[in-house]
């Protein structure tokens, strides 16, 4: 395409000569000619559907691994992360919504193509590129671009999403990831048509997927909202069924809902909610279970599942006593603890 950001898409076809309908992601937009899809980067440009920025970024920031949150890949390690703007769900919860509700392709004004993007983590000394900040989902065809760039350096990748997305899609996207946390918003129907105008089952099909079809290195996030998704028989329900299945080596991280873009009328998440969701987690078989978005140090370190001793310690983002052995075995017992290292 000759506009600068603009690439031709895949997972889509023509319904009718006005008509053209995204196979992206459960939504399935439908779309006339200059019309935009939800998520705001897909558009119809003259029977054709094209991602409007590919290529640009609203930004880059250097992280540790941690901060994905990814506590069982490659602890301590840097991560480049960047991502576009746009979404294709409506959290209005959002903690990053003047990225995600932007409808202004000029917010991704950096130049950053796939083979600049993975030479600057090489430069850097980053392990991973995390593709991140807003949904990668939506900007599939770049975001696989550079993940194949940065495998050929020997540069990981990570997709920090929400796991909204289309079969064909699902397959050719995680082909190209080492790691994802997934972001589950809620073990709720309801929760999801309501709060975030999209269904829980595809996400649910997502996590399986990965767990059971791909290699990919999986974690899992819960944003706890008060009087929303903070009942102890959902939270209850949603461990189990992780446990159950997609395993309990599956770590997960419960993290604190802060007042932001229209839900400032609801308060903060109590830490005590997050330590009572950890020992539900644990109850119910979860082997790895963090709090996030507090200070915790107990909660933000990892334990042997079998003898409970102390693995990895974290001071916020920082790692404190190291008990891991020949990579990924408990120095006391000798269990191996799952994850990449």
């Amino acid at each position: 395409m000759n506009k600068p950001g603009h690439y031709p898409a895949r997972y889509w076809h023509k319904i009718d000569d006005n008509h053209i309908q995204c196979n992206l992601c459960p939504r399935k937009c439908i779309l006339k000619n200059e019309q935009r899809g939800f998520c705001y980067v897909r558009q119809n440009l003259n029977g054709q559907l094209i991602l409007t920025t590919y290529g640009y970024s609203s930004g880059f920031c250097i992280d540790p691994v941690e901060k994905k949150p990814l506590n069982q890949f490659y602890p301590g390690s840097s991560v480049l992360s960047f991502g576009t703007v746009g979404c294709n769900l409506a959290c209005p919860f959002c903690q990053n919504w003047d990225l995600s509700k932007s409808r202004n392709d000029a917010r991704a004004r950096e130049i950053a193509y796939p083979a600049t993007i993975a030479k600057a983590a090489q430069q850097s000394q980053c392990k991973s590129v995390a593709f991140t900040y807003n949904e990668p989902i939506i900007f599939a065809e770049y975001a696989i671009d550079t993940a194949k760039v940065c495998h050929e350096l020997g540069i990981k990748t990570i997709a920090v999403t929400a796991g909204y997305i289309e079969e064909g899609a699902r397959e050719d996207f995680f082909a190209c990831m080492d790691a994802a946390n997934v972001d589950l918003k809620a073990f709720n129907d309801a929760f999801y048509k309501e709060l975030v105008s999209a269904s829980l089952p595809p996400v649910l099909d997502t996590l399986l997927y990965l767990k059971k079809e791909t290699n990919v290195w999986l974690e899992i996030t819960n944003l706890i909202i008060p009087h929303k998704n903070d009942s102890e028989e959902e939270i209850s329900a949603m461990t189990q069924w992780i446990a159950k299945n997609l395993g309990p080596d599956v770590p997960l991280h419960f993290s604190a809902f802060h007042p932001a873009y229209k839900m400032q009328n609801i308060e903060r998440t109590p830490p005590e909610t997050l330590f009572k969701a950890r020992k539900i987690a644990l109850k119910n078989g979860m082997h790895y279970v963090y709090t996030g978005n507090i200070y915790d140090k107990e909660g933000s370190s990892t334990y042997c599942h079998v003898c409970k001793n102390l693995l990895i310690e974290r001071d916020g983002y920082r790692l404190g006593e190291y008990h891991l052995v020949e990579k990924n075995k408990c120095e006391y017992c000798g269990t191996i603890c799952a994850g990449c290292f």
